[in-house]
């Protein structure tokens, strides 16, 4: 059985999956507007990548910057509309106004994605109680990844949660697989491994000249090295 560590790059159109696939990539996380956290793609942007690169692709569904379900019969429809176009994975995770796991919209969303697996993302960063979000969420089908940084202030604040989530690996509540993203850096990646972390997800690592600028190859290709090294 491989150790190799999963990484996972944000793409916001078929040059930037081109990019990562040829980095070394292993999944692309397919967004819109990194201004705003990224958002639901269009679905002919959907199309594009899924022709332009081999590597699995998680699709995000969301609507509005934040962390608030919004319309959840449009994400729905988003998200049987991508299923029609070929999406086979996806991106979710909602908070009510108090801080809890949005349930009713994710188990809406949940229903649409029969069969597809999906990560919960950096939702869990801004609940109220991040151990009573992961029990609520137990046991839902489909959902295999937790996105985190273990800090809403990013992975520098969060290391001590993440290392201790990952030692829980197993336990009911943290069966899906960590997926380290947000203010992640390479100087990281030692103290992560060796706690036990073997995924990881860059978005800004990946544009060393800003969030503006596609994919680099090389970029990707140094984040691959140091995970295999």
């Amino acid at each position: 059985m491989s150790n190799r560590a999963l990484l996972e790059v944000i793409a916001l159109d078929a040059a930037d999956a081109v990019a990562a696939e040829a980095g070394g990539a292993d999944r692309l996380e397919l967004v819109t507007d990194m201004a705003a956290d990224g958002l639901t793609p269009p679905r002919a942007v959907f199309a594009a990548v899924r022709a332009a690169v081999d590597i699995p692709l998680r699709v995000m569904l969301r609507a509005t910057d934040g962390f608030a379900a919004g319309d959840v019969a449009a994400l729905a429809a988003e998200a049987r509309a991508l299923r029609a176009e070929g999406a086979q994975e996806f991106v979710l995770g909602f908070l009510t106004a108090d801080g809890a796991p949005d349930l009713a919209a994710v188990e809406a969303l949940a229903a649409e994605l029969a069969g597809c697996r999906w990560t919960f993302h950096r939702a869990i960063d801004r609940a109220a109680d991040r151990a009573g979000l992961r029990k609520a969420l137990a046991d839902r089908p489909g959902l295999d990844t937790y996105l985190t940084a273990g800090s809403a202030d990013g992975v520098d604040a969060g290391l001590p949660v993440l290392l201790a989530e990952a030692a829980r690996r197993g336990e009911p509540g943290y069966e899906p697989r960590i997926l380290v993203g947000g203010g992640l850096r390479l100087d990281h990646l030692p103290t992560l491994r060796a706690g036990g972390l073997d995924a990881f997800h860059i978005g800004g690592a990946a544009r060393p000249r800003g969030w503006t600028h596609p994919v680099s190859t090389t970029a990707v290709t140094q984040w691959r090295n140091a995970l295999d090294a």
